[in-house]
């Protein structure tokens, strides 16, 4: 008692402590001509030596601003900036104690001829309705650093080491370029190639879906858009990069990426060509397409399973075809071969005694893909909008392979032995289509959207099954021997239609009715036929076809209550489901007739208590129904090991979902703050169970409900930033753990599967100016799983890995980076090695003002390179170990090539715009009239 006493006091302390730090400014902004109110006016404080922004805020309807921040012992300036209007700048002698500055008046920019001129300081930071605006301007980076450079100097960014970009603690899963994508909408391209000087601007809102876009519902992510706006001084022009490389072990690489401005068209040009896992286009400054490290995560790197040759081309285009009309395109073809070869070792975990099998194979995979990506915006008028998105591709792919495998028990007595050397054919097509409409009416907020959705794929498929697999049982060996020719065709067609009224009732209350509609039609063709004895006959055994037909209809009603500080949403639908299945096995047909109706509804609350401090509460409950596959009773004999029967009798899942998220960001200490914890509950969920011969340890599964499983995570992050001259140095931790509770049955007896996860990691990075750059990093993940009613008591993994990256700008013109590694993993198996060293290092050096660049680097250094990684279930151990590419040295050389023009002719009414130009926004300074 004595110890939660002191506890207690210890924390009433530390939060008195802080509480005292805290101060409040506040004050009211007014034009000094009318004594009207100035809304939307950007307040901010800034230190004098550099201008660093220490904090900052927007005034109110009423010209009110209050500012909760920290005292600071330092001068510094007060300054308020609003479009049309001259900055107000007011010197600080500190921020020790709260103060009210009472009314500061804005005076009008004005000339002789009293015309309105917009020439004024272009504040760093400024906020327009719920977007946060940055000024590219006001931040320095190297002149030839790109856009992910610059996001990592803007107040309340981080770029963690994997490529995950946050802002204020949200994640963002979007980056547009003028409003549309480039490319991709997660950025990747975006980001390491577009060269931060053509950016103007940087945008910060909550990301929409398109239907909220339309219908400017408030969003319902807990995710953040950025877009960035291009300098119109560089809006016309061209820019790009050349790379060309080639090294030891005839590794190579080559890219090419040339982008064509001309104001609201814009057209980019990419290609790529290596065989060193690489199979994006997102390169790094330093390492290129190398991979491990700082790029381990980021440009499409394959990750370590096998060694794959990519080709890559693609066309992106944008432009605004009329005032109404704008449109949006990409091409991508790409071409990936990956060899591999892996070992496995994996234990089933049974009730009595387990089975032991080893595994090793060797494959080959190709695939050729070609897809075509549009999107047309139509403003049919002010108040009606029309987005047409569609989408499609085609894909083939071939692939052959070679394995063996062996089954034992415990006592090392062979179960079963298979070799098996298959090859298949696939062309996939499909197309896709979004057709999203929105009426708006004179009320405010009153509108109705349309949203209609198809999707059509088809594959079909040519392979050879050339397999033996042999039975010991005690009276002699089995042997299974199939020599066929198969030939598939799956065919899968759905469209969906979404019809929402949505009606203001107040405010700050709205309620939506609507129905959706949903048409699905599936069907797989499966034909074997014999290729040994008699070639060409049909094989009914190992040949079915089964097809599935679902249509629903979902009558749904929704609102949305959004005050000052909250925004709560409800929405509930229930789905009349009509779920036909039909099968074809052996000359028998087997038809299924389900009817459901099932119930959806889910919750979102989310209180704001400071532009960068909330908490988003979701619940979600759903329906799923189970496959076709799962419910036709039909035995599927292809796996010559494992016999799977589906059950006519599953129910629909149930799923109970919660997710509780809360931020917290303060931009005066540049540090924050994330908790989540989420968590499923299912009844009914759908499981496979299995029974294993004693003798030959051949398996046969089928399904059942099982209630009662559930999974939770929850995690935490902190992280801070603090500079001080030429000196920066970022740093934080972070927490994130998972249980899961699993069972089920084997052998007929009931199991449970108790797992826990924990994985803590720290991180820092340091930088010295331009001139250099050290980011340590270490975590690692512990993994143990309980059984109960089986042979195994526990399993359990650790994972160690630590990292270090540095980076050196010096002397002049001189990149030197390195990336260092350490992983190591506990439990493997004794034939594999449990830990490995990867070094990555690159030389470089600039010519031509840095527009050309020849570069030395070296992937793993000492040669220790390795992929093992152990993956723990509820009924297995799985040790795996593959291909990965080792030690390669290669030199390449980059050129840069830009070329950027003003519009000629641009002239603007009353002078030219300083920095912080562009629209008026709702309120703006005045325009007199003549």
């Amino acid at each position: 008692m004595s110890r939660l006493y002191y506890f207690l006091l210890f924390f009433i302390f530390v939060y008195s402590a802080n509480a005292q730090n805290d101060i409040v400014l506040k004050g009211t902004v007014v034009d000094i001509n009318t004594q009207l109110p100035v809304e939307l006016a950007t307040v901010y404080f800034t230190t004098i030596k550099d201008s660093t922004v220490i904090d900052y805020t927007t005034t109110d309807k009423n010209g009110f601003f209050r500012l909760n921040t920290k005292k600071l012992d330092q001068s510094v300036f007060l300054k308020i900036n609003y479009l049309g209007y001259q900055t107000y700048t007011e010197e600080q002698k500190g921020l020790l104690e709260s103060k009210d500055f009472g009314k500061l008046y804005l005076l009008e920019n004005v000339n002789a001829l009293n015309e309105v001129i917009v020439k004024s300081e272009a504040p760093p930071i400024r906020m327009k309705q719920d977007t946060l605006e940055y000024n590219a301007a006001s931040y320095k980076v190297r002149p030839d650093a790109n856009v992910e450079t610059l996001l990592k100097q803007l107040p309340g960014f981080d770029i963690d080491e994997a490529g995950k970009m946050t802002v204020n603690g949200r994640e963002v899963n979007q980056l547009l370029v003028n409003g549309k994508p480039f490319f991709d909408r997660d950025g990747a391209i975006a980001l390491k190639n577009l060269p931060a000087e053509i950016i103007q601007k940087v945008q910060v809102s909550d990301f929409k879906t398109k239907k909220e876009e339309l219908s400017k519902q408030e969003s319902t992510s807990d995710y953040s858009s950025i877009n960035l706006t291009i300098d119109e001084k560089k809006n016309k022009g061209y820019f790009g990069k050349i790379l060309g490389g080639y090294g030891s072990d005839d590794r190579y690489e080559s890219s090419l990426i040339m982008n064509f401005f001309n104001n609201k068209q814009k057209i980019s040009i990419l290609g790529s060509s290596n065989n060193i896992n690489s199979t994006g286009f997102a390169q790094d400054e330093v390492f290129d397409n190398m991979g491990g490290g700082r790029n381990s995560q980021g440009s499409g790197n394959t990750g370590g399973k096998g060694i794959t040759h990519s080709n890559l081309l693609g066309v992106n285009y944008s432009d605004d075809w009329s005032k109404y009309l704008s449109a949006t395109g990409s091409y991508n073809f790409d071409n990936k071969i990956n060899k591999n070869e892996s070992t496995v070792n994996e234990i089933s975990i049974l009730p009595s005694g387990n089975n032991y099998t080893t595994s090793s194979s060797k494959t080959r995979n190709e695939s050729t893909g070609n897809k075509a990506n549009f999107e047309l915006e139509y403003k049919i008028n002010p108040t009606t909008r029309l987005v047409i998105t569609p989408n499609v591709s085609q894909t083939r792919s071939n692939g052959s392979s070679n394995s063996r495998n062996e089954t034992t028990d415990e006592n090392g007595r062979i179960l079963n032995t298979s070799t098996s050397d298959p090859y298949r054919e696939n062309m996939s097509t499909n197309f896709s289509n979004t057709i999203n409409f929105n009426k708006a009416f004179e009320k405010k907020a009153r509108n109705v959207s349309l949203v209609f959705t198809n999707n059509n794929s088809g594959t079909d498929s040519d392979g050879i099954v050339d397999s033996k697999t042999f039975l010991y049982k005690q009276d002699g060996v089995e042997e299974d021997r199939r020599l066929q020719k198969t030939k598939g065709r799956n065919i899968s067609d759905s469209y969906s239609l979404d019809l929402e009224y949505t009606e203001p009732i107040t405010d700050s209350l709205r309620i939506r009715f609507g129905t959706d509609f949903d048409w699905q039609n599936t069907s797989n063709d499966l034909k074997t036929f014999d290729n040994d004895l008699s070639p060409g006959t049909l094989v009914d055994s190992v040949s079915n076809y089964i097809s599935s037909k679902r249509n629903m209809i979902s009558p749904k009603v929704g609102l949305t209550l959004k005050k000052n500080k909250f925004t709560f949403n409800l929405n509930t639908r229930t789905a009349i489901v009509d779920f036909d299945n039909h099968s074809l096995y052996e000359n028998k047909a087997t038809d299924l007739e389900k009817r459901y109706a099932l119930s959806f509804g889910n919750m979102q609350l989310r209180y704001k208590f400071s532009r960068s401090k909330f908490f988003t509460f979701k619940y979600d409950y759903s329906n799923a129904l189970p496959s076709a596959s799962q419910l036709m009773p039909v035995e599927d004999l292809n796996n010559s090991l494992n016999t799977v029967t589906g059950n006519p009798n599953l129910d629909p899942i149930e799923k109970n979902s919660v997710n509780f998220d809360f931020k917290n960001f303060d931009f005066r200490t540049r540090s924050g703050y994330s908790l989540f914890i989420r968590g499923d509950y299912f009844n009914n969920d759908v499981v496979s169970i299995s029974d294993f011969d004693d003798e030959t340890g051949k398996r046969t599964t089928t399904y059942i409900n099982i209630s009662g499983t559930y999974s939770a995570t929850a995690g935490g992050n902190w992280s801070q930033s603090i500079k001080k001259d030429a000196h920066t140095l970022r740093y934080g931790v972070g927490l994130n753990g998972k249980y899961s509770f699993d069972k089920g049955f084997t052998n007929k007896t009931f199991y449970n599967a108790k797992s826990a996860v924990i994985s803590p990691k720290v991180y820092l990075t340091y930088e010295y100016g331009e001139l250099l750059t050290i980011s340590p990093s270490y975590g690692f993940s512990y993994n143990q799983t309980n059984y109960e009613n089986t042979s195994a008591n526990s399993t359990s993994n650790v994972v160690h890995r630590a990292g270090l990256q540095t980076t050196t700008y010096w002397p002049a013109n001189l990149i030197f980076g390195n990336d260092f590694g350490y992983t190591y993993n506990s439990n493997l198996s004794d034939n594999f090695k449990k830990d490995f060293y990867l070094w990555n290092t690159s030389l470089s050096y600039g010519f031509l003002n840095k527009t050309l660049y020849a570069k030395i680097k070296v992937y793993d250094v000492l040669n220790q390179n390795q992929s093992a990684g152990r993956t723990i279930s509820a009924t297995s151990v799985r040790d795996e170990e593959s291909t990965v590419l080792k030690r390669y040295a290669m030199f390449s050389i980059a050129y840069k090539i830009g070329n950027f023009a003003a519009e000629k002719g641009s002239k603007r009414r009353g002078g030219e715009r300083g920095q912080g130009g562009g629209d008026r926004g709702d309120r703006g300074g005045r325009e007199r009239e003549d």
